[in-house]
């Protein structure tokens, strides 16, 4: 009887998220910079905006370690801090 009711049906194949937290970081090599991201956050009062030096420490050591595809700062929020190390490097 199961077979007559999938009989026709489209099989559903799931795609991973274009930016997520996929892969999972299974060897814990960003931990330090998660934990002092979270610690800020609790700190803060869940307010991110207070905690951006650490967000982008924790996204760094992501696309370092190819836990994430490396993004262009600007695209991940980051503009202002861009042109900070534009300026830096000039």
């Amino acid at each position: 009887m199961s077979t007559a009711m999938t009989f026709g049906q489209k099989q559903f194949i799931p795609t991973p998220p274009d930016k997520g937290s996929f892969p999972l970081d299974h060897e814990g090599a960003c931990k330090k910079t998660m934990v002092q991201y979270m610690k800020c956050l609790y700190t803060n009062n869940s307010k991110n905006s207070l905690c951006r030096d650490e967000a982008q420490a924790y996204l760094g050591c992501r696309m370092d370690h190819g836990l994430m595809a490396k993004e262009e700062w600007s695209k991940l929020g980051f503009q202002d801090k861009e042109a900070e190390l534009d300026e830096k490097t000039k």
